[in-house]
């Protein structure tokens, strides 16, 4: 829990927060004191617990916690402040001096937030999951309607058991413009019973969400205990489309594959099950369902303009997502790449991987 702490504290000061962390320290018989004067006034009485007595008895014990705690969590970016507070007119003014002195050394900083602490990797690797990838593969409608039934029953009996055991579980789906996503969410949810099931389809951030650092809005959707949460697009627009296009500086995006998995790596180890899908198909393949949308009168609403406009930048989409792929390819997070050239295919392909990892994780 404290490194997750150190690394979330982190993350916002990257981000341009500042974060004042301050320790108030009394004495155990001044804390007496303002417990018994509190306990007596009718107006305070209501503030005191058996709760603050216990700790009160555990005062000698706690103090070297509340050490290790400080000097687990201290750094550079979040420092503390230690207070002698037995008298309270000293330590208001060493706060709020402390605050303004803060204050002003950061207006007097020269350049942005994102400058002061770049972000280096190292190449990326030759081998990916992308180069696995056989877009050769296929499924015949007979033998698609013949396996669907069943996957759907596991699909069932594998929500039924995260539930019983409060597993929560992320879907995440990313993937070419006309891969498929869709249509795979919609078998892959179809045999779940709703109240344990939420699709969450992730568009442009709200101006609200904009004032926040930018996995705050995915933390607001991450699934209860025993439940499931798909997610149609998700955190790694920040490393895709908003990278691609200069909707997210360098350094912002640069910085993300390390948030992105510091995030799923402390969402696992907390006992969350995850699962990502890239859906790949060809250029090839994308035009053809392009033009097949625009001749439909029932898909017609699923072209766009901007779908165009992506498309005429595949290759530089294309090397976002290798690198993607490379950098957050982890042993919390891995990736798995879904051939989806054929759709019958990639739909029991993506089925079968959450049935595989579901029966893995209980």
């Amino acid at each position: 829990a404290l490194t997750s702490i150190t690394t979330f504290e982190r993350q916002l000061t990257d981000d341009g927060t500042l974060i004042l962390k301050f320790f108030l320290q009394i004495s155990k018989e001044e804390q007496r004191r303002r417990l018994l004067a509190r306990e007596r006034d009718p107006l305070t009485a209501w503030m005191i617990t058996q709760n603050d007595w216990d700790f009160h008895r555990q005062y000698d014990e706690l103090i070297p916690v509340i050490q290790r705690i400080q000097e687990r969590t201290e750094a550079p970016w979040a420092p503390w402040r230690r207070v002698e507070a037995d008298d309270p007119g000293p330590a208001i003014e060493d706060v709020l001096s402390n605050v303004v002195k803060r204050l002003r050394a950061r207006l007097d900083e020269p350049g942005t937030a994102e400058g002061r602490r770049a972000t280096t990797f190292p190449p990326i690797g030759g081998d990916s999951p992308l180069d696995r990838a056989d877009l050769s593969c296929n499924t015949s409608r007979h033998e698609y309607e013949r396996v669907a039934p069943e996957c759907q029953a596991e699909l069932r009996a594998a929500q039924y058991s995260l539930y019983r055991r409060r597993i929560p579980l992320m879907l995440v789906y990313e993937g070419w413009d006309a891969a498929g996503k869709g249509g795979s969410i919609k078998r892959l949810t179809l045999p779940m019973n709703p109240r344990g099931c939420t699709v969450v389809p992730i568009g442009r951030p709200t101006e609200n969400e904009l004032a926040h650092h930018y996995l705050w809005r995915f933390y607001q959707q991450f699934p209860p205990a025993g439940e499931i949460r798909v997610f149609d697009r998700s955190w790694y627009g920040r490393v895709l489309v908003e990278r691609v296009e200069g909707l997210a500086t360098e350094p912002q995006w640069r910085r993300a594959y390390n948030e992105i998995n510091e995030m799923e790596r402390a969402y696992v180890e907390n006992g969350g099950g995850l699962v990502k899908f890239w859906l790949e198909i060809d250029a090839g393949t994308q035009l053809r369902r392009f033009r097949e949308r625009e001749e439909n009168p029932d898909k017609r609403w699923k072209i766009t303009e901007e779908d165009w406009r992506n498309r005429e930048k595949w290759e530089q989409y294309a090397v976002a997502v290798r690198e993607m792929i490379a950098r957050t390819h982890t042993r919390h997070g891995p990736w798995t790449v879904i051939e989806s050239n054929d759709k019958l295919f990639a739909r029991i392909k993506a089925q079968r991987t959450v049935i595989e990892y579901v029966n893995g994780l209980i």
